[in-house]
């Protein structure tokens, strides 16, 4: 198993590479940089005229590097984040690596919560569905899946939303806490952790774990269902009928398991899709996570930033794959002894 894990970490150091090339080649391509902000500001609030707003504009460009060729800023920022050095981020005007550690744990929890409600909820839903084809039950569940493939995610925030803000007044939007509890202050309750203090975060976070959790749950249920009624038709479950194992054991020990197959798989894309999911959401709501900070720092330039995000996003699904072939490989060994 530990040769098996290695290979696929091996494997995944070129297509990180590959990825790192490509976003920050598609980042640069754009007409415009930081320097071009920088300029269209000092104009607009009438502190300059053209001439000394575009001086101070090349100013900039020549003091970061900006008018280096693209290869050089590749290299300087790659080469920074190898050790440990993500950058200056010109929006924040912080240290990219502050940035990132402030926003993306708040990020990841959403997100996993949203996955493990979405696997819970839809595995289950896709059992009931399978084991009662073609009633009621089935008929609803099938809608609701339909539903939730189909309902763009942030069209559905948008009128969660709408509803909460604008029909029903809800206050203080956008943030984790109430302000009584300082906005967006202890995460979690990591500190100072009360019950009241979790509720209020439920009361804020609500909306976006629906969404996101809504399209994961509609993908699992549908897979499960399909999966199991090819399971449940298997020569394998007839002999357990048999034998005489009454139908709850037929399926719970015999036919689920067999078909998770398809769904351990799709684990590798599962917590990028959350993580979309939660991204989309967000900036809808406006919630101080990753998707708000990539919206503002690619509509400035803040290349440093966007790239350094949209890298560590793409290495959730390298690690989202890893984790994937490691369940696989541990369920079944034939796909060890294969890769060996």
């Amino acid at each position: 198993m530990l040769r098996f894990i290695g290979i696929r970490i091996l494997q995944a150091i070129p297509v990180l590479f590959v990825m790192s090339v490509i976003t920050f080649t598609i980042i640069q391509a754009p007409p415009g940089d930081f320097a071009d902000y920088i300029r269209a500001n000092l104009m607009s609030q009438g502190n300059a005229t053209f001439e000394v707003a575009n001086a101070a504009a090349e100013k900039y460009r020549i003091d970061h590097g900006l008018n280096d060729p693209l290869v050089v800023q590749y290299f300087r920022w790659i080469g920074g984040v190898l050790t440990g050095d993500l950058g200056h981020s010109y929006f924040y005007n912080r240290p990219v690596a502050d940035v990132i550690g402030d926003k993306l744990p708040k990020t990841l929890m959403l997100a996993l919560v949203c996955h493990f409600l979405a696997s819970l909820v839809g595995i289950s839903f896709g059992i009931i569905a399978a084991t009662k084809q073609y009633s009621w039950t089935d008929t609803i569940l099938g809608f609701v899946s339909f539903l939730g493939m189909t309902v763009p995610r942030f069209l559905l925030a948008l009128v969660i939303l709408y509803v909460l803000a604008f029909r029903l007044n809800v206050q203080e939007l956008g943030s984790f806490y109430s302000s009584q509890y300082g906005g967006q202050a202890y995460w979690l309750g990591w500190f100072d952790f009360n019950w009241a203090k979790l509720w209020n975060l439920i009361e804020h976070i609500w909306p976006v774990v629906l969404v996101a959790t809504f399209g994961g749950l509609a993908y699992n249920m549908r897979v499960m269902r399909g999966n199991l009624l090819d399971t449940l038709n298997a020569q394998y479950v007839e002999t357990a009928r048999a034998k005489g194992l009454s139908e709850r054991s037929v399926i719970l020990r015999h036919a689920v398991p067999n078909a998770l197959h398809p769904l351990i798989a799709y684990q590798g894309v599962v917590l990028p899709y959350m993580l979309t999911g939660e991204i989309e959401v967000a900036i809808v709501f406006a919630l101080p996570t990753v998707g708000p900070a990539i919206v503002g720092s690619m509509s400035i330039g803040d290349v440093y930033m966007t790239s350094t995000l949209l890298l560590v996003l793409g290495a959730t699904l390298i690690i989202g794959n890893i984790i994937s072939d490691v369940l696989l490989a541990a369920l079944d060994p034939r796909i060890r002894v294969g890769d060996n």
